[in-house]
């Protein structure tokens, strides 16, 4: 199970951390979702998620604020005991020093944000998607090609590496080489990014590293992108039929999504920056729903019914 450090939360978030006191560096999370506790200050703790970032909104607050004072510490205590990540606050909601005495004592943060609690959670929800997402590590380069992100993959040596390079001299923008990391998002996306330690490099054999951000410009990279389509480099075999129409769409799995595949097959002379182009361009307009080998087989079809009518 992935787990994602409540530092990073706080950070990413730009939350205010009312109990600085507690060490938040041990402090995990492993559930993308959040919870609301408006049941669990009623006293209703049956199928509590006490695994989930709890957030108290206008309506948890001013419940609060109706409560007897001691009776509202004693319900917090309560679920402070089921040992919450955090608490977060929105609105920039003021916190009584009771709260951070008892949160203090009990070793739960306290944090607040000046965010409302639905657009608060809406953006913690999303992220902590990313970042909990189940993922994989392969071989391979991806590219963002004309906003669709193409997968390159094949044997070490085989030119991964020159055609990603040839794709960001014709300005496009390299998102990892060599290492992608691919996350699932949802059972459509597929997120890919590059390990921190070689995000912006390539390697040429015979060259060596390159750094592409400062030989190309920052606008020559991206962080992250979808993976779109995939493109499976391999040496030529006369021995092989490639698909020469496309007419059925073959595919490759990650993580359970499946991924539109095309085998490309390497020769002498090929241009693979103006095939992966091409490839990108076509998966577009496929998406706005035009196909272009179903096209020329409705041409072949209408033309075989025209002579036969003759």
């Amino acid at each position: 199970m992935y787990t994602v450090g409540l530092a990073a939360l706080i950070e990413k978030m730009k939350l205010e951390n009312c109990t600085p006191e507690i060490d938040i560096n041990n402090i995990k999370i492993s559930q993308p979702d959040v919870n609301r506790p408006a049941l669990q200050l009623a006293g209703f703790f049956d199928h509590f998620d006490s695994e989930r970032v709890q957030v108290i909104g206008n309506v948890e607050h001013a419940y609060m604020q109706q409560l007897d004072k001691e009776h509202g510490l004693q319900i917090l205590s309560r679920l402070m005991d089921y040992k919450v990540p955090c608490i977060v606050f929105s609105r920039n909601m003021e916190i009584s020093d009771d709260i951070i005495h008892l949160a203090t004592v009990k070793g739960i943060p306290i944090l607040k944000t000046t965010k409302t609690t639905s657009s608060f959670m809406a953006e913690v929800i999303r992220w902590l998607n990313v970042e909990l997402a189940p993922r994989i590590t392969i071989h391979g380069g991806l590219v963002d090609v004309y906003g669709e992100g193409i997968l390159i993959m094949g044997e070490s040596g085989i030119g991964k590496s020159e055609a990603a390079l040839e794709l960001i001299k014709r300005g496009h923008r390299l998102v990892t080489d060599d290492v992608v990391e691919i996350k699932k998002v949802s059972d459509d996306t597929l997120i890919g990014t590059s390990p921190d330690i070689t995000r912006h490099f390539i390697e040429l054999r015979g060259i060596g590293i390159i750094d592409v951000k400062t030989l190309f410009g920052v606008e020559s990279v991206k962080n992250t992108q979808a993976i779109d389509l995939v493109i499976k480099l391999e040496e030529w075999n006369k021995e092989k039929q490639y698909d020469r129409l496309g007419l059925e769409e073959q595919y490759i799995e990650f993580l359970g999504n499946r991924v539109v595949c095309h085998s490309i097959p390497i020769r002498p002379g090929r241009n693979l920056a103006i095939i992966c182009e091409s490839a990108a361009v076509n998966y577009r307009q496929k998406k706005m729903g035009y196909n272009a080998a179903q096209e020329l087989y409705n041409r072949v079809t209408n033309s075989i019914k025209k002579g036969d009518g003759q």
